[in-house]
């Protein structure tokens, strides 16, 4: 008899740990498993577009629509909703970040400030803009490379105040989360997933993008600093092929 194919994923950064634990929960009822490649969400986009074959694609929304308007995965399922946080070095003094006032004086004040490549990054700077400080902070914005977390940045000292998916910043070593942005600086960013256009095995593939949206999934994805989320108000998985 033939062993079947292994399943083929691609993930940005910020889900690679959940995704290890879906994997994980899967394998406990002895199904097909994905092996997922972790990279930053800009190569991993860049990839697909090359044309490289994965049975799973998993991005933060909008990237993946852009795939899926291109022709190159099918409909994207929401999965997850992931919040930024701010963290800071361990051994830093504690500063105010508990309204966009403070924010804003913590910011001025900060040495260097860490964010993120993808949609997150993007919202930041955004939220920068909008409170008339990319001129004063432009000098002192750092932005992580591909596939380096912030948190390394924070605990190795080359910046101090950090922004990056809590999904991320939660139980690396060296730092301290101060908590999520404050009011009316929410950043929030969707991760969904998609059967890929070129995918072998795309029942299988449906299947565990199906797994991932169960209320099994969800305990899973509160576990790492997220919730469940769908991309449509509809229930997008019923666009899957049945299994």
């Amino acid at each position: 008899m033939t062993a079947p194919i292994p399943l083929n994923g691609i993930s940005s950064m910020a889900t690679r740990l959940l995704l290890a634990d879906l994997c994980a929960a899967q394998a406990a009822h002895g199904r097909l498993l994905p092996a997922f490649i972790s990279v930053g969400g800009v190569d991993a986009a860049r990839r697909v577009q090359a044309g490289e074959r994965f049975d799973i694609v998993m991005l933060a929304d909008d990237a993946l629509g852009q795939l899926a308007a291109a022709g190159l995965v099918g409909e994207p399922c929401g999965i997850t909703c992931s919040a930024v946080a701010i963290a800071i070095p361990a051994d830093a003094n504690l500063p105010d970040v508990g309204s966009e006032a403070a924010l804003r004086e913590t910011l001025l004040a900060a040495r260097a400030i860490g964010y993120s490549t993808g949609p997150s990054g993007a919202a930041l700077l955004a939220l920068i803009e909008r409170m008339g400080l990319s001129a004063s902070l432009k000098d002192r914005l750092v932005q992580s490379p591909a596939g380096v977390p912030v948190a390394r940045m924070l605990a190795e000292g080359q910046v101090s105040l950090g922004f990056q998916q809590l999904s991320e910043l939660m139980n690396a070593p060296g730092i301290r989360i101060l908590g999520g942005m404050p009011p009316g600086c929410e950043i929030l960013t969707v991760f969904a997933a998609a059967v890929g256009k070129d995918s072998a095995q795309p029942e299988a593939a449906a299947e565990f993008i199906r797994f991932m949206r169960s209320a099994e999934a969800a305990a899973l994805i509160g576990r790492h600093g997220m919730t469940p989320a769908v991309r449509h108000p509809q229930d997008a998985a019923a666009s899957l092929p049945a299994a």
